[in-house]
């Protein structure tokens, strides 16, 4: 029974690395292109109403920073959904959010610990 098991991961495993495959349409005559890595810079947005007229604070960075996790998700399927509002009044607004993101992790993780090792 071991050796079947074995035998089939392998199999799996093979058929994945085989998907990742580049395609027999691979144009190699293509230029190089290069990545231009660099720091973010000012935002342009900054102490700038949004359309509502109001600008995002720390207490909006808080809750912006809890919901992160579902609007990074959100936001592939809906470009209208940004994780973080660009309308915002600077730092006090990006120490809400880091701090909301923080909390939102630190209580995942301790809530995930416990009760493991503990049963007999």
């Amino acid at each position: 029974m071991k050796k079947i098991l074995v035998f089939v991961l392998f199999v799996v495993l093979l058929v994945m690395l085989a998907a990742c495959a580049p395609g027999t349409k691979l144009d190699l005559d293509a230029p190089a292109t290069q990545k231009q890595f660099s720091m973010p810079g000012p935002n342009p947005e900054v102490d700038k109403p949004a359309e509502n007229g109001l600008v995002a604070g720390v207490l909006q960075g808080l809750w912006h920073g809890f919901i992160s996790p579902v609007t990074v998700i959100l936001s592939f399927f809906k470009e209208s959904v940004q994780m973080y509002e660009v309308h915002n009044d600077g730092k006090e607004y990006n120490l809400g959010f880091l701090l909301g993101v923080a909390i939102v992790f630190l209580v995942l993780g301790f809530s995930g610990g416990r009760g493991r090792g503990r049963r007999r």
